[in-house]
């Protein structure tokens, strides 16, 4: 990946299983003292290794890579923290909830019982920082990506698109399904680590009314 950077790829497919594997990776190299090694970031079926060419070799790196990998027992993970989301659905603060429940054949009502029954895994933080991709929705829940993306998207709306749920932590613009919004702010460069929700974390949504907000 250009020439500071490694793709270490551990499957072709999204899966709660590959990702685990990315997960172990990404924490085995963590507690590694690598030199040279300048950011780990982790995604949905990969590990990008950003490093300093002028500190150690690539020749070098790739070989300590493999023998951390080696070593990585993914039954020995640390266990994924459980977070609760509190979310006021519809209205103002979900705007596409009755395009998505006409979308589907459903009432609003089903589309948040169906968005809530999940326990969704927190598969990766990317697109801005602090976002976090989630999945998987129910298979009656899959929904498009609008067709015009909005360019204005509040702080902590939640959206759907496919089979994923996400949660927009600063007001971007976006394209994902917006069902509702919470209180909860998922980024704050203040704290460490900055990001409120973490790869491997295990997310429940459940509803709350708008005065909560």
């Amino acid at each position: 990946m250009g020439d500071r950077g490694l793709l270490v790829e551990l499957g072709d497919e999204i899966s709660r299983p590959i990702n685990q594997k990315v997960r172990a990776l990404f924490i085995g190299l963590a507690g590694q003292d690598l030199k040279g090694i300048k950011e780990l970031v982790p995604g949905y079926r990969s590990l990008m290794v950003v490093y300093d060419p002028l500190v150690g070799s690539l020749s070098s790196l790739k070989s300590q890579i493999m023998g951390i990998w080696d070593t990585v027992d993914e039954t020995q993970l640390p266990s994924p923290r459980i977070v609760q989301i509190p979310v006021v659905y519809g209205d103002e603060f979900g705007p596409d909830l009755e395009w998505v429940a006409s979308y589907l054949g459903m009432t609003p009502e089903e589309v948040i019982r169906l968005h809530i029954q999940p326990t969704y895994q927190v598969y990766m933080i990317g697109f801005m920082p602090g976002y976090p991709y989630m999945g998987e929705v129910v298979d009656s829940l899959i929904t498009p990506r609008r067709e015009t993306p909005r360019t204005h998207v509040i702080q902590g709306s939640v959206g759907i698109a496919q089979r994923q749920t996400g949660i927009y932590p600063v007001t971007s613009p976006g394209g994902w399904q917006i069902i509702g919004r919470t209180p909860i702010r998922l980024f704050d460069p203040q704290k460490n680590p900055p990001s409120f929700l973490e790869m491997g974390d295990q997310v429940n949504f459940y509803p709350i009314a708008a005065e909560e907000m």
